[in-house]
């Protein structure tokens, strides 16, 4: 029996076990043997493994989105329309063959955009190209999915188990637990909280199916035997996402109101260039970037050329990023703007940058 015959097995065992207290081992082992064969299915075999051409594409510019989608469902326009470069489109599916890159100026970053072949359902599995599509996706700081809104929300429920079934996790954060392997000891098992997905016994087993019979847990919150299962594997990417309704010219404002507010989502019409400068607002607000003008004393800042950074940046990171000798040297920074009290103001290599301000680097 081949892998994928013992993942259908595997899944149909768990869609007709009862989901109660006298069956949450068994679906948990169940669940521990389902993400190890198909962690089997995205390891590449021999050569045939290798990336199809046009995939391996450089990461360049401040950050990388990845447009994710069924066929012809305009992903191809929208790299046409937000960069200055041309994918062909057509009214006919897998216009798109290969991956093409495009770059989005906005703000005074460079996001790269690519645009991604159309997957199809059964992509975690190879078909369609779906592995190299998915690989791409793994490896971008924010994924775009693109949806008909004419289709409903069908495709967004497929797109979210393909991606799902790679270990790519969407608008989630990493499980809160301490995992570690150890040479000798038996489990040492162990919760900040009272925890009612999982319990000691549980845990124990999902760890003896991955052959792993010493280890240091402790929960800090109360996560499910999936996130669990998660953590041991360890080969998990957790991305934000933005779901596109485009087409949005075919359907009533009722349904189109009732897509608008769904978190995560935004609606638009390619064809229309409606509400295309909001999802480039979206798409700033979701990678975090914030943006830092420098300047010399006694000179005028340097709006031409301001830094890109991520939200959350220190003083030390805005050092790093002018001069990696800069550090060493520094004595202290005169900040202006939304980050401080009153402009200027003193402040060490700690201090939190926002977006907008301007930083003026003193030497010793």
């Amino acid at each position: 029996m081949g892998v994928l015959e013992k993942i259908s097995e595997i899944e149909k065992e768990i869609a007709r076990t009862q989901k109660n207290k006298a069956t949450e081992y068994h679906l948990g082992l169940l669940k521990a043997k389902l993400a190890k064969y198909r962690a089997q299915l995205l390891e590449p075999v021999g050569k045939s493994g290798a990336k199809g051409e046009g995939f391996d594409v450089m990461k360049s510019g401040d950050a990388r989105c990845a447009l994710i989608g069924f066929p012809s469902v305009g992903k191809s326009t929208l790299l046409n329309t937000l960069t200055h470069t041309f994918s062909e489109c057509a009214n006919y599916e897998f216009t798109t063959l290969t991956c093409i890159p495009g770059v989005i100026e906005y703000n005074g970053a460079n996001i790269q955009l690519l645009d991604l072949p159309g997957i199809i359902e059964g992509a975690a599995s190879g078909k369609g190209r779906g592995r190299q599509v998915i690989a791409v996706a793994r490896t971008a700081d924010l994924v775009i999915m693109m949806l008909d809104a004419t289709k409903g929300e069908v495709q967004r429920s497929l797109l979210e188990k393909e991606l799902e079934e790679v270990g790519i996790r969407l608008n989630q954060r990493r499980p809160n637990i301490y995992f570690k392997v150890k040479k000798g000891g038996g489990l040492s098992f162990n919760s900040t909280i009272p925890l009612t997905y999982c319990n000691e016994k549980l845990v124990q087993l999902i760890l003896h199916e991955y052959k792993i019979f010493n280890a240091e847990v402790l929960f800090r919150e109360d996560a499910t035997a999936d996130q669990f299962i998660d953590v041991i594997v360890g080969n998990r990417v957790y991305l934000n996402c933005l779901y596109v309704y485009n087409k949005i010219d075919q359907i009533s404002i009722e349904e189109v109101d009732r897509l608008a507010r769904q978190p995560d989502t935004v609606v638009l019409s390619c064809n229309m260039n409606l509400n295309l400068d909001y999802l480039l607002e979206r798409v700033w607000e979701y990678l975090a970037l914030v943006r830092v003008y420098t300047k010399k004393r006694g000179e005028h800042p340097d709006f031409e050329g301001g830094l890109i950074l991520r939200r959350g940046c220190t003083v030390e990171h805005v050092c790093h990023n002018i001069h990696r000798t800069l550090v060493p040297q520094f004595r202290y920074a005169l900040v202006w703007g939304q980050s401080v009290k009153f402009n200027p103001q003193r402040v060490g290599l700690q201090h939190t940058m926002g977006h907008d301000d301007v930083i003026q680097v003193v030497k010793k």
